[in-house]
């Protein structure tokens, strides 16, 4: 797991898009594994411009009872966000059926086309309060795969304002801590220290299902993008500011 430390926000999703466009310029077909959320809004803002032609995508999870055109859906998030702004095809883009009659198959069927795929070259992440990644709330398996899931009523309440005037469901549809720790690359933002808790227990407590994010330091290459406040509770936050900026430009992210 290697921890870059930047300025704010804005440095954070620019880096974050930076990696994306080098990947999609060096291999047009790049499958994409996306996450919603506003730590992504400015990420998707700075990709407005990017070539999708050929690219493939994926989103983690969906909401269960909630139909794509309703503004508290992730398709909907993304079609704001992203799918409209750029050249990507609608024959390209995998979103889970929030209102299907069988999960169970939905799931499989997601699963399926992540393989036909070839797999997901960049999964970009968020991270949860309590350490959730996804919607593989404390306690999920860390080899689970897409599946439904019971939200945890912190999760719930944080999510209240994507569907005002109403209950979030409590259901949804997710991609497993064991499928993304299939992706070649993961790709994980957080800034603000609400999020320094969650971000020092991935990074430095133990690897434990309780903390599902911490089963990153499993994977052979995640890049972790934080901001100053998102990196306050790391213990070894000098060393990780000393090795990326030692690192040889060549080798840094672009912005």
């Amino acid at each position: 797991m290697e921890i870059v430390i930047l300025e704010n926000a804005r440095q954070v999703c620019a880096t974050a898009a930076g990696i994306v466009k080098r990947a999609l310029k060096s291999k047009p077909e790049t499958v994409l594994g996306l996450a919603t959320g506003r730590t992504m809004e400015l990420v998707y803002e700075e990709l407005q411009e990017a070539d999708f032609s050929q690219a493939a995508t994926f989103n983690l999870d969906e909401y269960m009872g909630v139909g794509p055109e309703d503004a508290g859906s992730y398709a909907y998030y993304m079609r704001e966000h992203l799918f409209r702004h750029v050249n990507l095809s609608q024959e390209r883009i995998h979103l889970l059926d929030g209102m299907t009659d069988d999960p169970e198959q939905e799931c499989l069927t997601f699963e399926a086309a992540i393989k036909k795929a070839g797999g997901i070259d960049i999964q970009l992440l968020g991270i949860g309060e309590n350490g959730h990644i996804a919607f593989n709330e404390p306690g999920s398996s860390l080899a689970s795969r897409t599946r439904f899931k019971t939200l945890a009523t912190s999760t719930i309440a944080s999510n209240k304002e994507c569907f005002p005037g109403g209950e979030p469901p409590r259901h949804v549809l997710t991609m497993g801590v064991g499928t993304i720790l299939e992706s070649r690359l993961c790709l994980l933002l957080a800034y603000g220290r609400r999020k320094a808790q969650a971000v020092a227990s991935m990074a430095e407590g133990p690897l434990t299902a309780m903390c599902p994010a911490s089963a990153l330091q499993m994977h052979p290459r995640t890049i972790v993008l934080l901001d100053e406040e998102a990196a306050l509770q790391l213990k070894l936050v000098d060393y990780y500011k000393l090795a990326y900026h030692q690192k040889p430009e060549r080798l840094k992210y672009p912005t």
